[in-house]
Parts: C-alpha cells; sequence; structure tokens
C-alpha cells in the first residue's frame, strides 16, 4: 500500500492510499485546471499532492495547489475527500487553511458529488457554494476554469 504521511504542527499524519475513484477524479480536476491556465503566468499548478509548507512544521499534500508566481505562496487549495480518510482533509487541513488565510479551498467530496467552494474572509472560512450535477465550478482569478460538477465525477470510460 502506498501510505504517504503529512506533518502538522509536529506531528506525523500517516494517510491511507487514495482509492482508485479518487484518484480519477483528481486526475481529472488536476488535467482541467491545467489547461486552464495556458496564458496565465501569475499562477503555476503543482503536480498531484506535492508537498507544501504551510508555516513552521506543517507540511501537508493537498490533492491539487495553485500558488502565486510570485511568491509561491498557494492561493487556491483543492482536496478531494477519500471516505476512508476524510477526517484530516475535512477537519484538521480545513482549519489550517483557515488559520493561514488561504483565498480558495475547493472540498471534492466523491461521497456526495459534490464540491464545496470555501473564500477566505477575515472571518475565516467562509462557504460560496456547493455544487452538484448541472453546476459548473469556475474561478474568478482563472477565467478558463469551466468544469461541469457531473462530468467531474462521471465514472470512467470504458
Amino acid at each position: 500500500m502506498n501510505y504517504y504521511e503529512e506533518v502538522v504542527d509536529g506531528e506525523t499524519l500517516l494517510r491511507y492510499p487514495p482509492s482508485p475513484r479518487h484518484e480519477l477524479i483528481c486526475e481529472r480536476l488536476h488535467a482541467w485546471v491545467d489547461a486552464s491556465l495556458a496564458g496565465i503566468t501569475t499562477t503555476r499548478l503543482l503536480e498531484i499532492r506535492a508537498p507544501i509548507e504551510l508555516r513552521p512544521g506543517t507540511i501537508v499534500r493537498p490533492d491539487i495547489t495553485l500558488i502565486t508566481a510570485a511568491t509561491g505562496k498557494a492561493w487556491l487549495i483543492a482536496e478531494v475527500v477519500d471516505s476512508d480518510d476524510h477526517r484530516a482533509d475535512t477537519v484538521v487541513k480545513k482549519n489550517l487553511y483557515e488559520e493561514i488565510r488561504l483565498p480558495r479551498l475547493w472540498m471534492v467530496d466523491p461521497r456526495y458529488d459534490n464540491v464545496e467552494v470555501y473564500h477566505g474572509s477575515p472571518y475565516g472560512m467562509a462557504l460560496r457554494h456547493i455544487l452538484a450535477g448541472r453546476e459548473r465550478l469556475t474561478e474568478s482569478l482563472i477565467p478558463q476554469l469551466d468544469v461541469i460538477i457531473r462530468d467531474l465525477f462521471a465514472d470512467p470510460v470504458e
């Protein structure tokens, strides 16, 4: 099994290997975000689960991370929730992202085939949308991004 580690305030979290469905969704979203960044020089897309240091002693591996080219600081993170290992993403890491005032967070949840879109605010992470079905995931800072939610969660083509 391909377990991987994340470190939160010096404590190691052993993460379960992602499920095949998790990986399919993650790879789709990564490819679509990558394609939408053509011509945008202010943002870089990291590899899937590339480690990032949020603060000293805290290194996480988000499924999708966009950083600003100028500072290397994360401004959008997407976590694809895995039903066998969801607490680390939906509680622990979400709280970390709130503490560092991450501007954007997408919680992609295959359990319910929906995406929760959060925006950072002075008061914490504010839930802006819960997207499902034919609704579209867009981001004003990535004008070319337009993901139909049902396509993100669709079964693989045989």
